[in-house]
């Protein structure tokens, strides 16, 4: 029988919340604010979730400089606007709850960790979550890796036990970081990643609701 996890690290943009509309919405105001064009809907997708730099790289093919200014552009709209223009997806909390009653719970999200706060403060999921860890405003700490790192070591401080982690997250990156500290990834089949994503994870949610069976089970082998 699998030993029960010690805590439980979800990630926000398409685990928690259906962040796709503010997102999408603040970065396309600003690619066409600085004249460059704006990749098709279904390509801005790919936006949510991973680091933004990331996809104005990869995504938007943007050079050093011009992905500096849109990043600047954008969150200046998405803090004022974007941040709120999203909703928490339908059953999630009672899952959360749940979840809670087996393990404490962290966000590890490469969202912006000021942003990410007031937006749980928002929607008043805060409360459910023993710390919020998430990038640094400089982009120094972005990728998913350096996130969970954060997130472990506020824990720590907490005094939680992170000997066994699980990590919920709905992208190829949520899965890439956590196996990068030897987590297990319980993948969220509701949000924004490609199915193909999920190689390495070592479940698939179909709805939040699922969460708490899986997680109570413990680590399988990976799917």
């Amino acid at each position: 029988m699998s030993e029960p996890f010690t805590v439980i690290l979800v990630d926000l943009d398409g685990t928690v919340m259906d962040s796709a509309l503010g997102i999408t919405r603040s970065l396309a105001v600003a690619l066409e604010e600085l004249g460059l064009p704006v990749p098709p809907p279904a390509r801005m997708v790919e936006f949510v979730g991973p680091p933004i730099l990331d996809g104005l790289r990869d995504v938007a093919g943007l050079e050093p400089a011009d992905a500096a200014r849109t990043l600047e552009r954008y969150r200046e709209r998405y803090r004022r606007l974007g941040a709120f223009e999203a909703e928490p997806y339908a059953g999630i909390r009672e899952a959360l709850e749940r979840l809670r009653e087996l393990a404490p719970l962290a966000i590890a999200t490469s969202k912006p960790e000021g942003i990410a706060t007031r937006i749980l403060e928002h929607f008043a999921f805060a409360p459910l979550f023993t710390v919020i860890a998430g990038a640094s405003d400089d982009e120094t700490r972005s990728t998913k890796a350096d996130v969970i790192t954060r997130a472990l070591e506020l824990l720590v401080e907490r005094g939680v036990d992170v000997s066994r982690p699980v990590m919920i997250g709905d992208r190829i990156h949520d899965v890439e970081g956590a196996a990068a500290h030897g987590i297990p990834t319980v993948v969220a089949g509701w949000g924004y990643g490609a199915p193909e994503e999920a190689a390495g994870a070592v479940a698939i949610a179909d709805a939040p609701a699922d969460l708490p069976a899986i997680v109570a089970a413990g680590a399988p082998e990976p799917v």
